[in-house]
């Protein structure tokens, strides 16, 4: 018997998933990943052996949903040079009665409405409901997805934005409400002194974000960084910090802002 597999490319993805829904999406996913009733099991990459992209897989199982999936993307961080971006890839979708392949969906849409989805989700539940000014470290599709999410939860009436490419960021700024306030800023520190909740969204290996530039009580998502040797935090911002992650597993295995501190004492 035949059927039909739902494909939805980049242009679709975008005008059917809005960033609320992808919220709200998430948090219910959260939950049922706290109750036992997601499997994800980590992720495996595939480097080149110039170490210049990878190609990742990531299965997952959701058994509220009845649904399986893969998300399996290329990831080349020499993209931003390009008209390219930096995540390219396809999300296989299954049911789970037969193993029906149900969709084929474009993966840089979701990628990017996805993660920051997750950030907003961490920002309602953990940042102080009065937050007004949100700082934005990078200037890549991550920055953008994030300057979308966040004020879809907090009532932000300031945005500061720094990047190592000033045109890029002069490029985001353009893109925030114009209920909003935008600065570009010089460097990070002068981006996150005395904010609210902080976005780190680079692709960088080294910290861009010092602990000793923190205020008490900031919320920071740290989204970058996903290989155990690479960091968007210094051990001084993660040692001040509370430190909440989504999946304990990745983050003992992958996460390179809490694996790098931890093998410097600089966290237990």
């Amino acid at each position: 018997m035949s059927h039909k597999t739902l494909i939805a490319g980049y242009g679709e993805v975008t005008r059917h998933l809005s960033m609320e829904d992808c919220i709200d999406a998430i948090e219910r996913m959260f939950k049922s990943l706290a109750n036992g009733r997601i499997l994800l099991p980590l992720r495996q990459v595939t480097w080149l052996p110039e170490r210049t992209g990878a190609l990742a897989s990531m299965p997952g199982y959701n058994g509220d949903e009845g649904k399986l999936g893969a998300k399996i993307i290329t990831v080349f961080p020499g993209n931003a040079s390009t008209e390219y971006e930096s995540h390219q890839g396809t999300v296989l979708l299954f049911e789970t009665k037969n193993g029906r392949l149900i969709a084929i969906m474009d993966a840089t849409s979701i990628t990017s409405t996805r993660t920051a989805a997750a950030s907003a989700v961490a920002t309602r539940a953990l940042s102080r409901e009065d937050s007004k000014i949100l700082a934005i470290i990078g200037s890549g599709a991550q920055a953008e997805s994030h300057l979308r999410a966040i004020p879809c939860i907090r009532e932000i009436s300031t945005v500061r934005i720094w990047s190592r490419n000033r045109d890029n960021a002069k490029r985001l700024s353009f893109k925030a409400s114009k209920d909003m306030k935008v600065l570009v800023c010089d460097d990070a520190e002068q981006a996150v002194r005395n904010a609210d909740i902080i976005c780190t969204t680079t692709s960088s290996s080294s910290p861009v974000l010092e602990g000793r530039w923190l205020s008490e009580g900031t919320h920071i998502n740290a989204v970058g960084s996903s290989t155990p040797n690479a960091r968007e935090l210094d051990s001084l911002a993660v040692a001040r910090s509370k430190l909440y992650v989504d999946n304990m597993t990745s983050a003992k295995n992958e996460a390179g802002d809490f694996l790098i501190p931890l093998r410097e004492g600089a966290i237990r």
